[in-house]
């Protein structure tokens, strides 16, 4: 792979440390070394070969994005290379080799992959501040927080594109060797749960401004739970739960699920307790303290996130929960203690009402391969297609080199 010399930079384990997560990111995959010269040599022109052999670039992002415009040839049909390379993906965290599949489509996945996960890897660096102060007091800039929601929507858009255009290219024999966080089931869970925390961030500036309104952060906190609800059904309908990140992503989605859903049931009772009838108190009552017992249980939801390994630290407080861990239980004990008489009297109206529906507004970034390299023109492509017999010097290069 072209960019794989600046991958063994990033492969390179570091000392072991405890990561936090803001933004959950999971399993890297990086490519192993594969030689594209040797098989490609004599068949494409040199400079296609040179750049797939070339020196490592500065930022990983800018060698993948390289490295497309050399790839999307190899898928074309009419050079009939689909098949030639082979290619190896290995696990970041540990080095096993875990995809070694001769599929140009399966290493355009691979890149694609990469690329979204890169994504969500700065995002989550971004939502993570340094305090250089010494103090102890971490804030996270609003221009953080909005570039993180650009960034989780454009892996969002990657891992759609991954999904629709490129899986029907993959025949059942080449996705039978993927490894389990390649399933369909997976890619659409990260992809709807990047935006989820897209989603969370931005209830976390609407709740840091004046001007949002309680029907904003209600309709925020719904929408968010919606993302959080659609990830958890479409990851625990694949098998990538049992194994050990699989089980982790898991925890983390049910952990914002429950998040959510404390939040929506706090604004929504603000928003009841505003009328003037007993029963909007009674309901209102209901949502606080239901918001109440949903907050006790992400709490504990954290915890277990964190302690499943890989094991993470647990993240401060931030955005929306900074504030509703404090105010969810001041407001439930005492509106409960204000309305507790009509509580008693319409015993019926005990059980939380249901939550408002509303209409997703983020949606993905189109995501939108690159144009294909110049050099695989037609016409210098029947200049450079000759046999491999005639190009002699092909096999003694081979042989210094070896």
């Amino acid at each position: 792979m072209g960019c794989s010399a600046s991958m063994y930079a990033v492969g390179k384990r570091k000392k072991t440390s405890i990561p936090e997560v803001v933004v959950y990111v999971p399993s890297m995959r990086i490519p192993a070394q594969s030689d594209l010269q040797k098989p490609l040599r004599g068949l494409i022109l040199q400079d296609l070969v040179d750049s797939a052999g070339g020196s490592a670039v500065a930022e990983l992002r800018r060698a993948l994005e390289e490295y497309l415009p050399l790839l999307i040839g190899l898928t074309k049909k009419e050079h009939g290379l689909e098949g030639l390379v082979e290619f190896k993906w290995k696990n970041l965290e540990d080095g096993r080799l875990e995809n070694s599949v001769a599929n140009s489509w399966f290493e355009l996945l691979s890149v694609i992959h990469m690329i979204a996960m890169l994504n969500l890897s700065e995002a989550n660096s971004l939502m993570i501040p340094k305090d250089h102060s010494g103090s102890g007091i971490r804030v996270v800039s609003s221009d953080c927080k909005r570039d993180s929601v650009d960034l989780l929507l454009k892996a969002s858009g990657c891992l759609v594109f991954c999904v629709r255009e490129i899986m029907a290219h993959l025949p059942p024999d080449i996705k039978q060797k993927f490894s389990e966080d390649f399933q369909d089931g997976v890619l659409e869970a990260i992809s709807i749960q990047a935006l989820g925390q897209g989603t969370e961030i931005q209830l976390g500036l609407a709740v840091g401004s004046q001007k949002a309104s309680l029907s904003v952060k209600r309709r925020l906190a719904c929408e968010q739970l919606i993302y959080f609800g659609q990830a958890h059904h479409c990851l625990s309908e694949s098998s990538n739960t049992s194994n050990m990140h699989g089980k982790k992503h898991l925890c983390f989605i049910k952990w914002k699920f429950l998040e959510a859903k404390a939040a929506a049931y706090y604004y929504h009772g603000l928003i009841l307790d505003k009328g003037t009838e007993p029963a909007c108190h009674v309901t209102a009552v209901c949502c606080f303290l239901a918001a109440d017992g949903l907050l006790s249980e992400s709490k504990k939801a954290c915890l277990t996130f964190c302690l499943t390994a890989p094991v993470t630290r647990t993240p401060p407080l931030w955005g929306a929960m900074k504030h509703l861990h404090q105010k969810i239980p001041e407001v439930a004990a005492r509106k409960s203690q204000m309305y507790g008489y009509l509580l008693e009297e319409e015993k019926a109206l005990q059980a939380p009402p249901d939550l408002p529906d509303f209409q997703l507004s983020l949606a993905p970034d189109d995501y939108i391969l690159p144009e294909i390299d110049s050099a695989w023109d037609r016409n210098k492509w029947e200049i450079q297609s000759q046999p491999l017999k005639e190009h002699p010097k092909d096999s003694e290069d081979e042989t210094e080199t070896e």
